[in-house]
């Protein structure tokens, strides 16, 4: 390969790898944030197996990516040529275990469907125990979004719990923000625990549509990580047989 068309794929994949870089810090943040967020979500995800490993398995691709585009950047730089197989070795394994999830995800997504929350919910759903990870976490984001069940107040006729208690109707989280009070207690606590004044939007859909927005841009991204991704393979390899 002549000097100028090396020069000239050198600095390309530098910069393809440099957008490999800032996908891994992306998936990286989102990762952490999915694990150690606030509101809870940690624990929903800690009940269900398959978000669990989903939520790990995306920290370590932002984690793998990261290092990957910081590697190839400095093996585009140096021309060394165990650098770059390496690389292109890593990042194939990386470039294939990602379509493999993204098919597993697309396998597995009646796990993620209103009928898997709602059962879930009926089953483990234990009213106003703060001890249980699972009915508070769920408690606290029926108050976050303002929100009540999976699909709506109806999704607790019938849970477990409300099954020996015939006076509430529904968890006092589902009731409204203006109901409280300045120290917590509730205004109308009998008209909201027998479902006469509550929030009556389900959850999954107020969710959905609060990360409507971002989910189509995390899609977009994904997309464009593995495109940069076989991009990044394919000068790799130019680069590695124009070295002398």
């Amino acid at each position: 390969m002549e000097g100028d068309s090396l020069s000239c794929v050198k600095y390309l994949m530098f910069i393809f790898n440099f957008f490999i870089f800032l996908g891994g810090s992306f998936l990286l943040g989102l990762g952490l944030w999915v694990i150690i967020d606030p509101t809870g979500f940690r624990e929903i995800i800690a009940a269900n197996p398959l978000m669990f490993m989903g939520a790990y398995l995306l920290l370590a691709m932002g984690a793998m990516l990261f290092l990957l585009g910081f590697l190839g950047c400095c093996g585009a730089i140096r021309e060394n040529k165990c650098l770059l197989l390496f690389f292109f070795m890593f990042i194939l394994v990386i470039f294939l275990a990602e379509l493999s999830a993204a098919i597993l995800a697309f396998l597995f997504r009646e796990n993620l469907t209103r009928d898997f929350f709602t059962k879930d919910l009926k089953r483990h759903y234990q009213g106003n125990n703060s001890t249980d990870v699972f009915t508070s976490t769920w408690n606290s984001v029926m108050m976050t979004f303002e929100c009540c069940g999976v699909n709506g107040p109806e999704d607790f006729i019938g849970a477990l719990h409300f099954k020996a208690d015939v006076m509430n109707t529904v968890p006092e989280a589902c009731c409204g923000k203006s109901f409280l009070q300045k120290d917590g207690e509730i205004i109308g606590r009998a008209e909201c625990m027998m479902g006469i004044e509550i929030n009556r939007q389900g959850c999954y859909s107020t969710i959905l549509n609060s990360m409507e927005p971002y989910v189509y841009i995390a899609g977009a991204l994904a997309i464009g990580v593995l495109a940069v991704e076989l991009f990044a393979m394919i000068f790799a390899m130019c680069l590695f047989r124009g070295i002398q």
